[in-house]
């Protein structure tokens, strides 16, 4: 029975999206379908390029974002599954739009940066004052497989019950890709920038060292926005030797497995070492990075924590933020050395989600507190990193700023 149940809802819902398209003025749809390796296969639509393609699938239940969310490096060679019943009705907004320090706009990178989505139902027709091309197109513009008509509640429960699987979205009867693994790849040197890029900023008060795993653009506009002035490196950067010119160190987000980092690993230990007293804040990979730097491990989560809703507690005063995260790896909190402290807690799944250093400026978030899209409960995490900055500079540590404005690379950056 619960079989024939499934099948039901299946077939339901791949005859409703066939006869709203049939009943459209939009073109016939070719047929697709999703294979999960060793697992079962969901027949739908395409919507996107017509191409086949394989990766992680992994599924993100935010209601909105999804301009974001695509575009996001950490989301690079996998297959991105929406809960969001309806997905596309508000378009997508110009690639080309920047903010006063040149960043982009809306998107968190200028290309999508995933390999495939998977829907329920795609809205081949948009309406919002910023949208410039729906879904569809810019899927086919972005050579982007996607399927519509799929029961994602079907396919998320099986992820959620046998964890983060491969898969291949193919289109017609093409099944010639094999199951590819971006798990066994250095996802993060496919996504960094490959020569350093400053961001001025006028009357700025520090200079922070970012080093680039896949940073997201809004991460970049939080630093700036708040007054600071910042060179962005690649990942593998020698930044230990470097440091000493900035006021801070950031590492950012960033997609795969940290192991594959083991350059940047090893930079943020002789950083530690050399440098006790510079502030340093990392997200996401940053945080995972810079964990195994103080001699920490890591460890993949079954299906990761991906949504704009997760609680997590802060274990310093005890209360409770509504965070966004991306991620499908995770810090053993147990493997933290002594003198580091869990700083926050997932509540859901009990996982780690931040560490500190007891006595050093030195603290990491596994989740967004940039949120963009989600909510900003945590974004007081970067005005703490600021007063860490403003501390080491009363100290007499901080440097000399002189005219940063003159070092106009902005807009330099190389993926």
């Amino acid at each position: 029975m619960l079989a024939f149940n499934i099948l039901k809802t299946r077939l339901s819902s791949q005859l409703k999206t066939q006869f709203r398209f049939a009943s459209s003025s939009a073109k016939t749809l070719d047929p697709a379908k999703l294979t999960i390796r060793n697992g079962p296969v969901f027949n739908g639509l395409s919507f996107g390029s017509p191409k086949t393609v394989s990766g992680e699938a992994v599924f993100t239940t935010s209601l909105v974002g999804y301009p974001e969310s695509m575009t996001d490096p950490s989301y690079r060679g996998q297959i991105i599954c929406f809960t969001q019943p309806l997905i596309g009705n508000y378009g997508v907004p110009s690639g080309n739009a920047r903010d006063e320090y040149t960043l982009l706009k809306y998107f968190e990178s200028p290309n999508i940066q995933c390999v495939g989505i998977v829907v329920t139902d795609v809205a081949l027709e948009y309406s919002h004052w910023t949208a410039v091309e729906s879904l569809s197109a810019w899927c086919q513009r972005e050579g982007v497989a996607a399927i519509t008509g799929v029961d994602t509640r079907e396919l998320v429960t099986y992820l959620r019950e046998q964890g983060s699987s491969l898969a291949r979205l193919s289109v017609g009867d093409d099944s010639s890709a094999e199951f590819y693994d971006p798990g066994l790849v250095n996802m993060v040197s496919k996504v960094t920038t490959k020569e350093p890029f400053h961001i001025p900023v006028k009357n700025a008060k520090h200079h922070v060292l970012v080093v680039d795993c896949g940073a997201k653009e809004n991460i970049l506009r939080c630093l700036v926005s708040r007054g600071a002035a910042i060179t962005v490196v690649p990942y593998n950067y020698p930044i230990h030797k470097v440091a000493d010119k900035f006021d801070g160190v950031f590492i950012s987000n960033g997609p795969g497995d940290p192991i594959y980092c083991s350059e940047t690993v090893e930079n943020l230990k002789d950083l530690i070492k050399s440098q006790p007293d510079l502030p340093i804040m990392g997200i996401c990979m940053g945080h995972q990075l810079l964990s195994l730097a103080a001699g920490a491990k890591t460890l993949k989560l079954k299906y990761g924590n991906r949504a704009h809703n997760i609680p997590t507690l802060d274990m310093t005063t005890g209360k409770c933020h509504i965070t966004s995260q991306n991620h499908g790896y995770a810090v053993d909190a147990t493997t933290l050395p002594s003198d580091y402290q869990e700083y926050f807690i997932n509540l859901n799944d009990l996982s780690n989600e931040g560490m500190m250093h007891k006595e050093r400026p030195i603290f990491s978030v596994q989740f967004h507190p940039e949120a963009k899209g989600g909510p900003l409960d945590s974004s007081f995490l970067f005005d703490k990193y600021f007063e860490l900055l403003d501390k080491y500079k009363v100290s007499g540590k901080g440097k000399d700023l002189g005219d940063l404005s003159s070092k106009n690379l902005a807009g330099a950056r190389v993926w």
